[in-house]
């Protein structure tokens, strides 16, 4: 790879990590072209030397955003009530920046391009998956995993959403609660 190559290579992905972060703090319609490039350091003019459009940007940094749970996907195959401490916690309620896209974004992908609501899904559907695989018992297991990672983004988002703190700590110390119930 020559010199300009490696250096439009580099810009590209610092544009996505902008994009993958404010994306998580503002959401999708919160972004815009021209704050994404300004935080990047780059004109608004070089673009499209990268990306064909707005929601191809949005959909390359949703999939970024995405590696920032591996970690938690990971120990979902091993220690899943670590995973969902970790996830359902006020470190990550408070983190929205690095913290999961799913979560935060839950509400803006309904309104997204196709390309990243198929992303969102292919993503639910495997954590949904591994969350199965860790009962024991296989019988009901789907359901068990659907409604744990249905309160373990619906909790985050909650908890960000309101603003008295205590209700928000409430919130989280509940529903992790209550998930943890769910594996005695």
């Amino acid at each position: 790879m020559g010199h300009s190559q490696a250096t439009k290579l580099a810009t590209h992905e610092r544009i996505v990590q902008v994009a993958a972060r404010r994306l998580r703090e503002r959401g999708i319609d919160g972004i815009s072209v021209g704050d994404i490039m300004k935080e990047a350091s780059l004109t608004v003019g070089g673009f499209y030397k990268h990306f064909d459009s707005r929601d191809a940007l949005v959909t390359e940094a949703f999939i970024l955003a995405l590696q920032d749970i591996e970690h938690i996907q990971d120990a979902l195959k091993t220690a899943p009530q670590r995973a969902i401490s970790t996830y359902v916690s006020g470190s990550h309620r408070n983190n929205v920046g690095r913290g999961c896209p799913i979560s935060a974004l839950v509400n803006d992908v309904a309104r997204a391009p196709d390309a990243t609501r198929k992303v969102f899904t292919e993503r639910v559907s495997e954590i949904i998956d591994l969350l199965a695989q860790s009962f024991s018992e296989t019988e009901n297991a789907h359901d068990k995993a659907v409604m744990i990672f249905s309160a373990c983004v619906g909790s985050i988002a909650l908890a960000r959403a309101v603003q008295d703190p205590s209700l928000s700590n409430k919130i989280i110390e509940g529903a992790l609660k209550e998930m943890l119930k769910m594996y005695e």
